[in-house]
């Protein structure tokens, strides 16, 4: 698992650490993982052209150490000073005393094989200042290597306020930051290393599930196992209009370990058609019999109220989408206030903005404001709800109510497409019926969706979300 850890963590870690070491020995820790990560980047050291983005404080002392280290081994290194009066003094001194040189020309940026970002360290706010922003326009023909974060993305949350440099790989120090993991800043991150420099480090208030991660999770049948053992899950949804809404439902919700499917709704006939092993109904979820889990809304439409209802009323979780969260924000947190039973939301970024609009009044935020401020909105919806949210986009955020936040890079473009959401509820809900808590089926679902548009793009594009829902696997 990856752990994201918010810069005031790190800075009390560092502080506590730097007390109990020599002076400079951790920013000496970090240079040396830095430049170990270049020599593995660069073709050959002896001769490379490497450029230094050097700004003040801690962070531009970490690309001039490495530097240094790159100079004594070979390298022509060339330096950029950003703000020549704060650069770093120490760092500045082993440069040029192990060959490197300090240059104004820009052109040193479009020939280098390798250019190290130490602009702007993860105590940084807003776009890169006037004086650094032109290296994001410019051409480049190496490596752009950030050191620990992207000059001008957020470290914390991801959000990019005006200009920043794209990096082709971040190393990290200690730990991942936020901000690398969440788009639109983990879009500027690039590959991640992670190098470690001794930190010690609380819990991690962000994290990021991994394939081995996710094999723990997955629910296994035991040798005694039947399918009512294995869980439940209930699907309520699709209309006359929508029916393909309830197969695609339906179709991730057999694919995610239950050990059967029941539906309700009006689209029963086409769903036993297409999948003859689910039990169905024409009723609502009331009348539908016992399930562990309720996924309530994909294509719903003037009848995703009266599910809904039904569904939050039962004593399982429930997870709600598409039209059942229209209905939801027209209702208000306060429909889920006597809920004794988990509660899963599954928006994207216009369905997220009618969520808050209905918690806390006044008209819709802009839906882009809400995706470049993805982990602050996930968290407010989960607050507001006491729900988990599963914030749908190109980085999925998963949310609970407690503070914890997991999020998903798996996936790929080529899942935004019509029902895709659906099969990702019902997936979602057979991982809830199976016993998953809601934090883990939610980010378990996520990957796994996510896995299967990769693996389905692979075989063939455009793709559709009946082919996302073939390519779910274990």
């Amino acid at each position: 698992m990856r752990h994201a850890h918010a810069v005031e963590q790190v800075r009390a870690a560092e502080a506590a650490l730097m007390a109990r070491l020599p002076e400079g020995t951790l920013m000496q820790r970090a240079a040396a993982g830095l430049a170990a990560v270049c020599v593995r980047l660069l073709p050959r050291v002896y001769g490379s052209r490497v450029l230094v983005l050097a700004g003040s404080g801690d962070n531009g002392g970490d690309a001039l150490y490495a530097g240094a280290r790159l100079a004594r081994r070979g390298a022509s290194v060339r330096v950029v000073l950003l703000t020549p009066e704060r650069a770093h003094a120490g760092g500045l001194a082993e440069l040029l005393a192990a060959g490197g040189r300090v240059t104004a020309d820009p052109a040193e940026f479009e020939r280098a094989d390798l250019v190290l970002d130490g602009i702007v360290g993860i105590g940084g706010r807003g776009g890169l200042r006037p004086a650094a922003a032109p290296y994001a326009g410019m051409r480049r023909s190496g490596t752009v290597v950030a050191v620990d974060v992207p000059s001008g993305v957020d470290a914390d949350t991801g959000e990019v306020d005006g200009v920043a440099l794209r990096a082709d790989v971040t190393v990290c120090f200690g730990t991942y930051k936020p901000g690398l993991l969440i788009d639109p800043g983990a879009a500027y991150a690039g590959v991640l290393h992670l190098v470690g420099i001794g930190l010690e480090l609380p819990p991690a208030p962000v994290t990021a599930l991994q394939a081995q991660d996710v094999a723990g999770l997955l629910p296994r049948p035991a040798a005694e196992s039947d399918k009512y053992r294995r869980g439940v899950v209930g699907v309520a949804a699709g209309s006359a209009r929508y029916p393909g809404a309830a197969v695609l439902a339906v179709a991730g919700a057999l694919r995610g370990g239950a050990g059967a499917v029941r539906y309700a709704g009006t689209a029963a006939e086409e769903v036993v058609r297409r999948f003859p092993e689910v039990l169905v109904t024409e009723g609502t979820p009331g009348g539908a019999g016992r399930v562990q889990a309720w996924v309530v809304g994909p294509g719903g439409g003037e009848g995703a109220g009266a599910a809904l209802a039904e569904a939050l009323a039962s004593d399982v979780p429930v997870l709600v989408d598409a039209d059942g969260l229209t209905e939801l924000a027209r209702l208000g947190p306060d429909a889920l206030r006597d809920r004794t039973a988990p509660t899963v939301l599954t928006p994207h970024t216009g369905e997220a903005a009618r969520l808050l609009a209905g918690a806390l009044g006044g008209p819709p935020p802009p839906a882009d404001t809400l995706a470049a401020t993805r982990l602050a909105t996930a968290r407010r919806l989960a607050a507001a709800y006491r729900a988990t949210v599963l914030l749908k986009g190109s980085t999925t955020v998963v949310a609970d109510p407690g503070g914890g936040v997991r999020v998903n890079a798996t996936g790929t473009p080529w899942l935004a497409t019509a029902g895709s959401g659906d099969v990702l509820s019902g997936l979602t809900g057979s991982l809830l019926a199976a016993g998953l808590a809601p934090l883990d089926a939610a980010s378990v679902g996520a990957y796994l969706h996510g896995m299967a548009g990769r693996d389905a793009a692979e075989r063939r594009t455009p793709v559709t979300a009946t082919e996302v829902a073939e390519h779910v696997r274990f």
